[in-house]
């Protein structure tokens, strides 16, 4: 299978005190897994298979479950192209 591009923001049902714990948690779960992956100020964009990628989705609402969020919404984007897609091709340009 091609490479992928999925973006991942959780949005973890907990008081706001302990939101930046929560998602803390999936970003070290996201950088154990040892894929490519970017931290943005609204979502975490990975590279790679996409049947991985959306593996560690999964898991990452269970993360969240495990860290104390009552219920968690996800957003989730996939950009995928039988020749395969990275995130460099897309945004070298705009890096200084």
């Amino acid at each position: 299978m091609a490479i992928a591009n999925v973006s991942l923001q959780v949005l973890p049902v907990v008081p706001e005190k302990n939101l930046y714990h929560v998602v803390d948690r999936v970003i070290e779960y996201i950088d154990s897994c040892g894929i490519k992956y970017e931290v943005g100020p609204m979502e975490t964009t990975m590279e790679g298979e996409l049947d991985e990628l959306l593996e560690i989705v999964k898991k990452a609402q269970e993360i969240c479950i495990n860290n104390g969020a009552e219920r968690v919404a996800s957003v989730v984007k996939i950009d995928y192209k039988a020749q395969g897609i990275t995130m460099e091709e897309k945004i070298n340009k705009y890096r200084k």
